[in-house]
């Protein structure tokens, strides 16, 4: 179904349907820019962060529906902490490498392998996995979380480089050891190939997400360039608190439309990879989902899970919610 609206009229009608049918808007900073745009901006969405600002405000959402600008395990996350609403997606196919890259077998292996280690898994993961887990982390709290379990080892899942960027922090201030598994994201893994491009930028600091791999990195320490590793949020505070004017982004692209916005003076150089499954998201899709709730077509954006499943995978997501940030 295509519709015939201009962006300025299907803005307007998904203000009016909003407030029609109470739903709140979350908004990935992977997202395309048009669902990046708040209120207060001229746009439409409540809420645009990352993967803890989107749990936290999730949880804390009045509205009894919710549409969420993200993948498929983010959905299910606010599924989680908000027993008796309902959550949509503008396309509920929007999958995520690094979530299909790990199942229930492969966590229950590594526990048989390593009995007794607590299990951390990155939110970053479907809700049958999450069932498994004793606790889940984000990018910006996996420190915090690693911190809060018992022993000297942790089993990390389901991201191998981000694993081993967090090894040495961990390694380091908790003495802690990661056993790690093998799976990645498709587009922070690529910036491998683009280190020739961040050597050649050798005047600009650095912006890495925790999930890109280590020998990319490991130019922060190696070296010696100046920059960060870290969360979304930690790049986006790093960033408006830096005396300097220009960046490498080595992250999704998209994130580059909350650094402009924050710092409109100063300048990111990206390869611009996109997340193919984010980008599954856009505004007429929105829109349509938005017209499709409370109708006998809501079911197409719907995302559900069965009762017993939320009852076992909301425990770790409201484990890591205890954790102070």
């Amino acid at each position: 179904m295509q519709l015939k609206m201009d962006k300025t009229e299907m803005y307007v009608r998904i203000q009016e349907l909003k407030r029609q049918k109470d739903v709140v808007i979350l908004s990935h900073y992977y997202m395309p820019q048009e669902l990046q745009f708040e209120a207060g901006d001229g746009g439409f969405v409540d809420f645009v962060g990352d993967s803890l600002g989107l749990s936290i405000q999730a949880a804390n959402t009045k509205a009894k529906n919710i549409l969420f600008c993200g993948v498929r395990f983010m959905a299910e996350t606010a599924i989680l902490v908000n027993e008796g609403k309902q959550v949509f997606m503008p396309d509920p196919s929007a999958g995520c490498s690094l979530a299909s890259s790990i199942t229930v077998e492969d966590i229950a292996q590594l526990k048989r392998e390593n009995p007794g280690v607590p299990v951390m898994g990155y939110i970053n993961t479907y809700a049958e996995t999450k069932a498994e887990l004793d606790i889940c982390c984000t990018s910006r709290n996996a420190i915090a979380v690693a911190a809060s379990l018992p022993g000297d080892k942790i089993i990390f899942v389901p991201d191998l480089y981000m694993g081993q960027n967090l090894q040495k922090v961990i390694g380091k201030e908790l003495g802690k050891e990661l056993i790690l598994w093998k799976g990645s994201c498709e587009v922070h893994e690529k910036f491998k190939e683009h280190l020739p491009d961040l050597m050649a930028n050798a005047d600009v600091e650095l912006l890495f997400h925790w999930e890109v791999p280590e020998e990319v990195a490991g130019m922060l320490n190696d070296e010696g360039r100046k920059g960060i590793i870290g969360s979304t949020g930690d790049i986006l505070k790093y960033v408006k608190e830096s005396t300097k004017d220009k960046f490498y982004l080595a992250s999704e692209c998209d994130l580059g439309v909350a650094l402009k916005k924050e710092n409109a003076n100063k300048e990111f150089i990206t390869p611009c990879l996109k997340c193919p499954y984010m980008k599954q998201n856009d505004i007429e899709k929105l829109l349509l989902a938005l017209e499709a709730i409370g109708t006998d077509g809501e079911t197409q954006y719907q995302i559900t899970l069965p009762v017993e499943l939320v009852q076992k995978a909301k425990l770790p997501v409201l484990k890591m919610l205890e954790v102070p940030a």
